[in-house]
């Protein structure tokens, strides 16, 4: 695994979501501490705002700010993009990392909970903010995967409108993180030669937050041979900051290696089909 760079972010800007905690508040303190504008986006205001008092005190950077975002909520995430358009801005960094697993139920916009959170809710976002990204280029867009998404073997459209069927949601959550790999992947061909270009990775199996749905006799062993949220957040790094990927676009990443993900996570007309629906489903 590639060391830590100590290159400066400086007069770069980068929104983290899901930073108030784990791997994505691991990162936000990283890229405060090289020196860029941080902007963190979550759901809990308190938790946020600790964060964020927290990565400045370690980091001595001043330059990180809370933006409220909830992303099962569409709502909530046009009043986030609009937030930080407002404030004119440039965008060198966009890493899609909020994620949760195990959890039951629908979004409030209508979606399986976890491919609505893991997927439709940061599609959406990278779409509100992909004009300002582009006018900032060079720029990247990081999404934060998992080699979970080998284990399904493709998406059935209905099911990602209806409320999670399994148990512990895990397949749920397959689905959603094959649909992070593939989104980054036809990302990577529709910005082709803009100067924009898409990132996702495996962290690895970290102990963080996105498994507190999980049911509670599932949650140790599932821990059992977890790395911590400094390991986890090493991939998601090397991508957003490594000059060594800075030509390459809208590959999946592993222990900040390229590795080829699944047959079905390079199926780019599944990748083209999932473009398109998850556009429709936003209008």
């Amino acid at each position: 695994m590639e060391p830590n760079t100590t290159q400066t972010l400086a007069n770069r800007v980068a929104l983290v979501t899901g930073a108030n905690t784990g791997i994505g508040l691991v990162t936000a303190r990283e890229l405060a501490a090289r020196g860029a504008h941080v902007f963190i986006a979550c759901r809990s205001v308190d938790r946020g705002q600790t964060a964020v008092d927290d990565i400045r005190k370690a980091t001595g950077n001043e330059k990180v700010e809370l933006l409220t975002l909830d992303l099962g909520n569409f709502a909530s995430i046009r009043a986030c993009a609009e937030q930080f358009l407002s404030r004119n801005l440039p965008l060198h960094l966009l890493i899609n990392n909020a994620g949760l697993a195990g959890a039951k139920g629908l979004t409030k916009s209508g979606f399986e909970l976890a491919f609505g959170t893991n997927h439709i809710g940061p599609f959406l976002l990278t779409q509100l903010l992909l004009n300002r990204i582009k006018l900032s280029a060079p720029a990247r867009i990081v999404t934060v995967a998992s080699r979970a998404h080998a284990r399904v073997s493709g998406i059935n459209w209905d099911d990602v409108r209806q409320a999670t069927k399994g148990n512990a949601g895990l397949r749920e959550y397959g689905i959603s993180k094959l649909a992070n790999v593939l989104f980054s992947a036809e990302l990577g061909r529709k910005l082709a030669g803009t100067g924009v270009t898409a990132y996702s990775l495996h962290p690895g199996v970290v102990a963080t937050d996105v498994w507190r749905e999980v049911p509670a006799f599932i949650r140790p062993l599932i821990k059992l041979m977890m790395i911590s949220s400094e390991e986890g957040a090493q991939t998601t790094l090397y991508c957003a900051t490594s000059a060594h990927v800075s030509d390459e676009t809208g590959l999946y990443y592993d222990k900040c290696r390229v590795k080829a993900p699944s047959k079905v996570g390079q199926d780019w007309a599944l990748a083209a089909e999932l473009w398109r629906r998850s556009e429709a489903w936003l209008r």
